[in-house]
């Protein structure tokens, strides 16, 4: 049962050696994802209160500081996405979604469970949506999927959703829709506890740093090197199709630094015990889970079920995955009150 993985010891894992094998069992793809439609009419009387709403931004006027509230209020009501979802029959009947399945403590096959069952923050997640939408939390049908693919896959009709440490940008807002944010993170440099480096500063001169292909940390390094605030040295020539093998890089010298979100960076710090967060957090981002552009009515039901979720089930989900690398205050990592800013 779900609520018995969630508690499933940790005890004797098997490092990063384990998990990069497991990684490359990924599922393969199906083509599941039904078409979409616009949003449900009763979304705006069912957003519940103590949250904002307001009218819907241009596209062209998203600021990134912004971007998480550019998503629409939640309801309950079905629409064609949900309904041709409850359409699945027999084993179809599942909600398709994309995951990671080698960041610890977030979406990972756990070796100590039988059948190496997938656990973590994100997936105690998705359980808690199929079980809103299909009434069973095990009724999931999950695809591990690399960083760069999480946009493609959802587009393409691979999965109906996507819940992987994604944040919530303007860039992505143009390719495919978010829910509200469920997670606030930063970006964070990993580095060797030996290492000279001493955050996201000058001493990056002349390191070489990995980065996932696809990730916000990439582009803000791009961005930074070429307007000055990052040593013009520093190299970024390394990309990784999934974030582990960032650690993995670096725990074979290839590389001398990871820049990642930094719930993701200290969970990886955790598995390696020779490295360490270096510096403070850069950036401020969330978390949110993504779907097909046009799913509206998907986008306000998830909506709703973070709702619920923040006040029944976040917490319990923080203390048992992430209290651990992160600390047991969760304030840090709450997201901020939804506003709902979307309105089509």
């Amino acid at each position: 049962m779900y609520a018995a993985r969630t508690r499933a010891s940790l005890r004797g894992w098997g490092g990063v050696g384990a998990m990069a094998v497991l990684c490359a069992l990924a599922l393969a793809f199906v083509l599941l994802l039904p078409r979409t439609q616009s949003s449900p009419p009763d979304a705006e009387a069912t957003a519940g209160p103590g949250v904002a709403n307001g009218r819907q931004a241009r596209a062209g006027d998203c600021r990134e500081d912004q971007a998480q509230n550019q998503t629409l209020a939640p309801s309950g009501a079905d629409g064609p996405t949900i309904d041709a979802i409850k359409a699945r029959t027999g084993a179809k009947r599942k909600l398709v979604v994309g995951i990671d399945q080698n960041s610890y403590r977030w979406g990972y096959r756990n070796p100590n469970t039988e059948g190496a069952e997938l656990e973590g923050f994100d997936i105690d997640l998705v359980h808690r949506i199929a079980a809103d939408i299909l009434g069973d939390p095990d009724a999931v049908q999950f695809k591990a999927i690399p960083t760069s693919q999480r946009i493609p896959a959802i587009q393409n009709g691979r999965v109906d959703m996507v819940v992987r440490t994604m944040t919530i940008t303007c860039d992505r807002l143009n390719q495919v829709a978010f829910s509200a944010p469920y997670f606030k993170t930063g970006q964070q440099v990993l580095a060797p506890k030996s290492s000279s480096i001493t955050g996201y500063d000058g001493s990056l001169a002349h390191k070489k740093v990995c980065t996932a292909a696809g990730s916000t940390a990439l582009a803000k390094l791009d961005a930074d090197r070429e307007s000055g605030r990052l040593p013009a040295s520093t190299d970024l020539s390394t990309t990784v199709p999934n974030q582990l093998d960032c650690l993995v890089r670096l725990q074979l010298g290839e590389v001398d630094a990871v820049v990642t979100d930094g719930a993701l960076a200290a969970s990886q710090a955790a598995q390696d015990p020779t490295v360490e967060l270096k510096g403070t957090p850069f950036t401020t981002e969330y978390y949110g889970v993504a779907m097909k552009k046009d799913a509206s009515d998907l986008v306000r039901r998830v909506n709703r079920v973070l709702v619920d979720y923040r006040a029944n089930g976040w917490q319990k989900s923080y203390d048992t995955w992430l209290s651990a690398t992160l600390g047991s205050d969760s304030g840090p990592s709450e997201p901020p009150a939804p506003r709902y800013l979307r309105t089509s």
